[in-house]
């Protein structure tokens, strides 16, 4: 019996982030790599989230030949957890790198945002959303695959 308490209670906190379809995501407010605020609102149709640098480098290469808005003509936006990163190291390199990006990186600098979503470490979350709800979800561990997934999104 205690056995299966203690295994209860270690899933505890990966039942509290699982999304089911038709739920309202909670509203949120992110800084991009210039400082610009980005607020969840129900125009957002696709949420990419990185947990970690290897996911963010599947966002950067599926990204790589695409034109400056890109990702806003789907009305997606990309969350990178950078929580893990020394803040030294992101503020002297990762952060003025990513300003040659042209997408824009949402920074989630102390991990309170992508840790509301499931998903795991070297790949990248996508949520779609209507209306600010969930509809489905899917993780994507190759960056060909997130492509050409983007590549049929549907334009807004």
């Amino acid at each position: 019996m205690k056995y299966a308490a203690a295994v209860l209670l270690c899933l505890m906190p990966l039942l509290a982030n699982a999304l089911e379809p038709g739920e309202k995501l909670a509203p949120w407010t992110l800084l991009d790599q210039y400082d610009q605020a980005y607020s969840l609102d129900a125009g957002t149709h696709i949420l990419l989230v990185a947990r970690d640098m290897d996911g963010a480098r599947l966002v950067k290469a599926a990204l790589a030949e695409q034109p400056t808005g890109y990702l806003e003509a789907r009305d997606a936006v990309f969350v990178a957890d950078i929580q893990r990163m020394p803040a030294l190291i992101s503020k002297l390199f990762a952060i003025p790198a990513m300003r040659d990006y042209h997408y824009r990186v949402l920074l989630d600098r102390d991990g309170r945002v992508a840790s509301r979503y499931p998903g795991q470490d070297g790949q990248v979350q996508w949520l779609q959303l209507e209306q600010g709800k969930l509809v489905s979800q899917q993780a994507f561990a190759d960056a060909a695959a997130l492509k050409a997934a983007l590549d049929n999104a549907p334009r807004h």
